[in-house]
């Protein structure tokens, strides 16, 4: 069978924040997983369901980035919430149509998904990780045991809020 990855993930499309960038991949990994359910005709519900995965996970993860650029005090906040609060909706809209008329996910669909989040990550989430940088977080970008212990002495939150 020919290759049934749709999102080849690579390196390059790290923002440099280690939970973020893992929350990417798994979000690749969703989007993949349809491409193989949809290629393989795995069934109208399975796509559905890991539609459905995929659209509750995209809504954690922007949670994460959001919560990240409040902290941070992100200059294009308002610009970057828009753009996933247009995706959310882009989704609702197209589960109750595919509820309310009984159609299949196609491909065109995948790749709509993929060339939003590649486009997403390769420019709105690049910018924020750098900001994430020289805000003065960098060194929380990887966690660790040692950060942990770190955030927890120097209580570095506060400043934040």
């Amino acid at each position: 069978m020919a290759n049934t990855e749709l999102f080849a993930w690579d390196d390059s499309f790290n923002v440099g924040i280690q939970e973020v960038d893992e929350q990417h991949r798994v979000l690749v990994s969703l989007l993949n997983k349809l491409h193989v359910a949809i290629l393989e005709h795995h069934g109208k519900q399975t796509s559905r369901d890991i539609l459905n995965q995929l659209a509750e996970y995209t809504r954690t993860h922007f949670l994460l980035e959001e919560s990240l650029m409040r902290l941070t005090h992100y200059p294009g906040f308002d610009i970057h919430k828009e753009q996933h609060e247009s995706l959310i909706k882009q989704v609702v809209d197209l589960q109750t149509k595919l509820d309310q008329e009984n159609i299949t996910i196609t491909f065109e669909l995948l790749h709509f998904l993929k060339n939003w989040l590649m486009q997403h990550i390769n420019e709105s989430d690049q910018r924020f990780g750098k900001h994430f940088k020289t805000a003065g977080l960098g060194q929380y970008a990887n966690w660790s045991k040692e950060v942990e212990t770190t955030m927890k002495k120097k209580k570095w939150w506060w400043k934040f809020w």
